[in-house]
C-alpha cells in the first residue's frame, strides 16, 4: 500500500476517532479501570417534581440510561476498529484481512476505513 494511502487513511482514522470520542463524551465518562471502555452517565432531569410526577421523573432517568447502554457499546467497538486499524497502520498490517489474510480493496477501505475483513469475509 502506498505510503501517501496510509498518511490519508490515518488521518482520516484520527478524525473519527475524535468524533467517536466526542459523542461518547456526551453521555459517558472514560472508565479509568478498564481501557477502552465507557460508562454511560445516569441522566439526571431536574428534580422540581414532587409526588406521583417525581416517580415519573425516575423511570423516565432509568428508561434514558438503559436507552444509552447500546449506544455506548457500539460507539465503544466502533473505537476499538479504529484504534486497531491505527496500530495496523504503525506496524505495516493495515488493510490485510484479520479471517484470510489477503489484502482487502483500497475502495472498502477508503469507505470503512477500520474494516478488519475483505468483503468477501464480511459476508461470511
Amino acid at each position: 500500500m502506498k505510503k501517501e494511502f496510509l498518511e490519508q487513511q490515518e488521518k482520516r482514522l484520527k478524525e473519527l476517532k475524535k468524533e467517536v470520542e466526542s459523542q461518547l463524551s456526551q453521555f459517558a465518562t472514560k472508565d479509568k479501570q478498564l481501557k477502552n471502555n465507557w460508562k454511560s452517565k445516569f441522566p439526571e432531569f431536574d428534580g422540581t417534581e414532587t409526588g406521583g410526577s417525581r416517580l415519573e421523573v425516575a423511570q423516565d432517568e432509568v428508561e434514558e440510561y438503559l436507552n444509552r447502554l447500546p449506544v455506548e457499546h457500539i460507539l465503544e467497538l466502533k473505537l476499538k476498529d479504529i484504534n486497531d486499524a491505527l496500530r495496523k497502520i504503525k506496524t505495516g498490517k493495515y488493510g490485510i484481512c484479520e479471517r484470510c489474510g489477503k489484502k482487502i480493496s483500497q475502495d472498502r477501505l477508503k469507505i470503512f476505513p477500520e474494516a478488519r475483513f475483505c468483503l468477501k469475509c464480511q459476508k461470511q
